[in-house]
């Protein structure tokens, strides 16, 4: 089962300069949320690396634990 699905029918979403329903039409925003605070965190990329950094807790986040959710782009 694909990692990006679309939240309203679960059908997995295609890569078109952004996340997109092809079943919803509906195209959509990957977010990366802090799993302690929940609040939306910062994607630091350096030297091939990419880490989470959460603002709100001041502190990098184990790649591991972040959720990711899709909201709707207007």
């Amino acid at each position: 089962m694909s990692e990006n699905t679309c939240p309203k029918c679960l059908n997995p979403l295609v890569w078109q300069a952004h996340y997109h329903c092809l079943p919803c039409n509906i195209e959509y925003q990957k977010r990366a949320l802090c799993p302690d605070c929940g609040s939306e965190m910062e994607k630091l990329q350096a030297c091939g690396a990419a880490n989470y950094f959460c603002p709100r807790c001041n502190e990098l986040k184990s790649k591991s634990r972040i959720r990711f959710d899709f909201i709707p782009i207007d």
